[in-house]
């Protein structure tokens, strides 16, 4: 049996399903709807989620799965395409780097993917869970037992839930992660990001904007009409300056930052600032339990790799749950599920880990060898493309 903040009550209106998932945030969700769409019965466990301030770059991978389970076409009209991104070296090391832009049209027709707030895209996901009929029990799980199987059981809000797989898609401080004894390794930077929504004089034109500096990366990230989401990595005590100033003073500080590429600015939107931490799961998956999203990796918000990250740990486990109807059930589906996301997910930790420090040292190595591969990313096309594809990912 395993440790849990709650003994398991044993009421009467019990809730049996094949599979449970626990945390209705974008991968949550998105993982109730494709293990419903595979034909097994689903529970997902989560407190209503309110207003959630910030945006998703979601690339085309991501986009893809979610025409597959018939939800791109409630929210197409509401993104803005990725066409461009630009990356502009403001790091004042020696060498610097060139500005590189990297353009969708070289590696296909389609752009890298759009850019949607966060609040619509979680409107489309719970109008698909309710088109679903979809259990869903709105309460926190304060108990897990026999994780192992092969029947695992949660207590959520006096309420029991039995099944024969559970998805931890419950964030960064997972309890059912904890509950079933799988360990995380973790780090943090002297770093956080201010995010935001602002209103421009001049259009966009579907191009992300990256300018890398000192602190980190100060990303402008296209909206529908002349809006965008930003993106500012600085020092703690620099973004919480920033999320106290006036919207005028605000906005002139990142017309200025952004040397005015995109006219006048006003804010648009609420603020946040968030930490930037991160951490990763030794194991992706044990027993009767597998880690989707947050709850298995973490990183900062760099290069639109997180939520795509978790969208794949879900289209991994959508192939996996499809196959397993004729071929032995959900047994043994959570260590193949680690075994197929551990290479993955440990490199896109690396690479925007390796990312994120090459721009806070001005030490000859780190900061050459990133002046180096953008050069080359500039003058060698092959290569481009390839960091392009890299980018995108494979879902």
């Amino acid at each position: 049996m395993l440790d849990s903040a709650l003994p398991i009550p044993r009421p009467a209106d019990d809730v049996s399903v094949d599979v449970a998932v626990v945390g209705a945030g974008p991968a949550g969700a998105l993982a109730a709807i494709v293990v419903a769409d595979a034909g097994y019965s689903v529970a997902l466990v989560a407190p209503e989620r309110g207003h959630d301030p910030r945006t998703s770059a979601l690339m085309m991978p991501a986009i893809r799965l979610l025409e597959d389970h018939g939800i791109w076409p409630e929210i197409a009209p509401e993104t803005a395409p990725l066409v461009t991104m630009r990356i502009i070296d403001q790091t004042g090391y020696i060498p610097r780097a060139p500005e590189v832009a990297f353009d969708a049209h070289e590696i296909g027709p389609d752009p890298f993917g759009y850019n949607i707030t966060n609040d619509t895209l979680n409107r489309a996901l719970g109008a698909r869970l309710d088109t679903l009929g979809i259990t869903r029990i709105a309460a926190m799980v304060d108990a897990v037992d026999d994780a192992a199987g092969p029947v695992v059981t949660l207590a959520a809000g006096g309420r029991v839930v039995r099944a024969g797989l559970v998805v931890a898609a419950d964030g960064a401080d997972s309890f059912v992660r904890q509950a079933a004894g799988l360990a995380v390794r973790r780090w943090s930077y002297r770093q956080s990001a201010f995010v935001t929504t602002l209103r421009h004089e001049r259009a966009h034109a579907n191009a992300s904007v990256e300018f890398h500096t000192p602190a980190g990366p100060f990303t402008l990230v296209p909206l529908p009409g002349n809006r965008s989401s930003l993106v500012w990595v600085s020092r703690p005590e620099e973004a919480a300056r920033w999320a106290a100033l006036d919207p005028g003073p605000l906005a002139r500080e990142i017309e200025r930052r952004s040397h005015a590429i995109l006219g006048h600015m006003e804010i648009d939107g609420p603020r946040a600032v968030i930490p930037m931490e991160g951490h990763v799961a030794h194991k992706m998956g044990e027993g009767r339990i597998v880690l989707v999203g947050e709850a298995g990796h973490k990183f900062p918000p760099i290069g639109a790799q997180g939520l795509n990250l978790g969208f794949r740990d879900v289209g991994a486990l959508g192939t996996l749950v499809r196959h397993a109807r004729g071929a032995g059930g959900l047994a043994g589906i959570a260590d193949t599920y680690a075994a197929r996301r551990r290479a993955d997910v440990a490199l896109r930790t690396a690479s925007v880990d390796v990312l994120n420090r090459s721009l806070l040292t001005s030490s000859f190595v780190p900061s050459t060898a990133r002046a180096v591969a953008l050069s080359a990313a500039r003058s060698i096309p092959p290569l481009r493309r390839a960091m392009m594809r890299f980018g995108l990912g494979a879902m």
